[in-house]
């Protein structure tokens, strides 16, 4: 990792490259995940899922899957009609009762001793289906006549009630002014439409639950899950467990990038563990997670942008359709936030985005590391470049002269401080030999280099913390986060460790279950630090000041005169000194300092992130090489360098693969890439030379001055790969992914 601009400030630990505080246990398998776990009598959940994408249910057969030994609960879908699930909007039932809507829906579950009876019993039930009509593309479920998904929307809870029965379920809206009345004042108008496809997250623990029916009528849970106290909620909704009673108990979570935020099977495990009487354990199988999770959602997006010759974007209208699949019930908010994005961090005084979300007979989609808003980016920052080539003028220059600079707002009306755009922008070309000759061309190979922008505010939410001194003289750092692998407990400890004076090795993270606190907003929007910093720093400045309180009680020193250093209490004008676990074991009892962290808006301040690829093109066979990556980012202060390159590096790939290979291809509503034999990945092969640079400043937020990380790295690499490869061969690919038969196919159309 380089820094473009050194620290301003020497803290102890805040700012220092250091490992994971949990990566000794995840690498030595002491860590202990949702299938780690197995109580006394625990059995194994199955679900037999439908194999047609849309069919109505005339009966259910379970008869026989009952009496096969072995067997102690089967659930159907007619014993729990009427029984929904979702995030926000509870649209899906927890087992299909009166129609399925994509092939893969769970429609009965078996709980048995172990997985291979279960399987079987699942083979002996048999369900009737009449096969209905079913609408797989956005355009034609909203054509007049389309088969209707849900005639009974209005009936669901958490819905925006519909005037008219549509697959169209919801539309947002974000901008300002009116790019409609404005673009007949454009010197040019410049229009263009982009693809993106059905992507999975790729982690690599599957979604698993372990669901214990308590005797006083609550429930014990262990799941894969990063925001529990949300799944509390939903879980309750769906079950009629008073939320109160609701038990979810902290375990290590295998990978998330957004899709460990749904209640998936709980729900069910509830049941299938009531009916038996046991604790029930659901791990899906990877089969599973890909026909039937929750992927990011394929998108078609357009852009009309009117500009003067400058490059100069007067007007800009987007509007894309994101296609939902069978349910909303994974939709974060109901619907995606991401595609507010669509218009970049640039100066458009009339611009409109809006997303429409449409019901489809394909897999559910839902959350995926920045929703929404991969697939809005890959369209703007790919017509950014359009623009340029269409007015002969530089791509990057076109973004400097368009980015929001101090003082500026942005095209949705929104003001932000301490931009630092231009500058990691001109970094990023810098870095990157942006303006130096490409290689020549060497036979049919071709070389090109390609830039992308992107910015992120961190989100807001609510989360607690507490810092306690013990009488053993560890020190313990409580929080209500359940780190989803992103490194929060690294600079949990780190943060701690600095308002402390003390090493981060002295300092323990423990996690609080859901009855140990209160609501938690759980992990994602690139939240988590910019929350636990508050909460942290404010909670070890209380302890801090109750130890020197009691330090000045039993030492008799002023409480203005005292230092901790490390292990050691000091009096500062006399040198006098007491051993911190000697000043608690007089006192006989911990000392604590808590606090609370409530802030649901987004921050005042923006990361950018501009990355630059370098690429080779076969012109022969289309074939695309990544060769170099350059990821920049405007970081403000950096907690932990090393957990910081890790996530741009992670990130980083994340949108190279979006660009280059993922796809969760689906034909007649069935998943036809179902392993990762059929669904590609990158690989340690497919890594480019990459850099990643940070350049810090003071302009961020809390008391260390923190922009988020945690999404900023995807979105721009996906049209920074495409902006390189017209670069290299002069041929504009709109759809992803960008696939070698693409850029042929492309090529020949250009010069048969």
């Amino acid at each position: 990792m380089c820094y473009a601009r050194p620290a301003m400030t020497t803290r102890q630990a805040v700012g220092r490259s250091a490992p994971s505080t949990d990566g000794r246990e995840k690498v030595t398998g002491a860590a202990r995940y949702t299938a780690d776990a197995s109580p006394r009598g625990v059995l194994h959940g199955r679900v037999l899922r439908s194999p047609h994408p849309h069919a109505r249910i005339r009966g259910t057969d379970a008869s026989a899957a009952a009496k096969l030994p072995g067997v102690h609960a089967v659930v159907t879908g007619a014993d729990l009609a009427g029984t929904m699930s979702g995030r926000r909007i509870l649209d899906m039932p927890v087992l299909a009762s009166e129609v399925v809507r994509f092939v893969g829906e769970p429609v009965a579950a078996v709980a048995a001793v172990d997985a291979e009876t279960a399987d079987r019993a699942l083979a002996l039930i048999v369900v009737d289906y009449e096969p209905l009509p079913a609408v797989f593309d956005v355009r034609e479920a909203l054509e007049p006549g389309a088969p209707l998904l849900h005639p009974r929307f209005n009936d669901y809870a958490g819905v925006k009630p519909q005037e008219q029965p549509s697959n169209l379920f919801v539309t947002s809206t974000w901008g300002q002014g009116d790019p409609e009345a404005q673009i007949g004042g454009a010197e040019l108008v410049i229009e263009g439409t982009y693809t993106t496809p059905v992507v999975h997250q790729a982690y690599m623990e599957t979604h698993s639950c372990l669901v214990e029916a308590a005797a006083d009528g609550g429930m014990e849970v262990w799941a894969s899950n990063k925001a529990p106290h949300y799944v509390r909620k939903q879980v309750a909704g769906s079950t009629g467990v008073p939320e109160p009673m609701v038990r979810i108990h902290h375990v290590a979570i295998g990978g998330d990038f957004g899709g460990k935020g749904s209640p998936m099977n709980i729900p069910l495990c509830y049941f299938l563990a009531k009916a038996a009487g046991r604790p029930v354990q659901m791990v899906m199988d990877y089969a599973e997670e890909l026909t039937a999770a929750n992927p990011r959602h394929p998108a078609e997006v357009s852009v009309t942008t009117g500009v003067k010759r400058d490059g100069t974007i007067v007007t800009c209208d987007i509007e894309g359709y994101f296609n939902t699949g069978a349910y909303a019930a994974f939709v974060p908010l109901g619907f995606l936030p991401g595609p507010r994005h669509a218009v970049g961090p640039y100066r458009i005084p009339d611009a409109r985005v809006r997303a429409h979300h449409v019901y489809t007979n394909k897999v559910p989609a839902g959350h995926m590391r920045g929703p929404g808003e991969p697939q809005a980016i890959f369209a703007m920052e790919s017509h950014i470049d359009v623009i340029a080539r269409t007015l002969g003028l530089d791509p990057a220059e076109v973004r400097l002269r368009n980015v929001i600079r101090e003082g500026e707002a942005n095209a949705l009306g929104e003001l932000y401080h301490d931009l630092h755009g231009a500058e990691t922008i001109e970094a990023a070309l810098e870095a990157s030999g942006y303006h130096a000759p490409p290689p020549a061309p060497d036979g049919a190979v071709r070389y090109g280099r390609g830039v992308a922008i992107g910015e992120r505010a961190p989100g807001g939410g609510q989360t607690h913390a507490a810092v306690t001194f013990r009488p053993d003289g560890r020190v313990v750092v409580h929080t209500s986060i359940f780190d989803q692998g992103s490194g929060t407990y690294t600079t949990i400890r780190q943060m701690a460790a600095d308002v402390l004076g003390m090493s981060p090795e002295r300092i323990d993270v423990e996690v609080w279950d859901t009855p140990e606190t209160g609501f938690d907003s759980g992990a994602g929007a690139s939240r988590n630090s910019r929350m636990a910093s508050e909460a942290v720093h404010e909670a070890a400045s209380a302890a801090r000041g109750a130890l020197f309180a009691l330090a000045a009680e039993l030492e008799g020193w002023p409480q203005d005169r005292i230092a901790l250093e490390d292990t050691v209490l000091r009096q500062t004008d006399t040198g006098e000194r007491a051993e911190l676990s000697d000043l608690l074991a007089r006192a006989r009892a911990p000392v604590t300092g808590s606090a609370d962290f409530d802030d649901t808006t987004h921050a005042h301040v923006t990361a950018f992130t501009v990355q630059v690829a370098e690429v080779s093109v076969d012109t022969e066979t289309g074939q695309v090489r990544l060769l170099r990556f350059t990821s920049v980012h405007d970081a403000g202060r950096v907690l932990n360098p090393m957990g910081h390159e890790g996530q741009v590096r992670g990130g980083a790939m994340q949108g190279i693969g979006f660009g280059l290979m993922e796809e969760l291809t689906i034909a007649d509503g069935r998943v036809t890439t179902p392993s990762f034999a059929d669904y590609k990945v990158p690989s340690m092969a497919d890594i480019p030379v990459m850099q990643a640079i940070a350049i810090e400043s003071d302009g961020g937020i809390g008391p260390f001055n923190i922009k988020g990380i945690g999404e900023n790295p995807v979105s721009p690499a996906a049209p920074a790969i495409a902006n390189a490869i017209e670069d290299a061969v002069g041929v504009r690919i709109t759809d992803l992914p960008i696939t070698a038969e693409r850029v042929y196919r492309a090529l020949r159309a250009k010069d048969p």
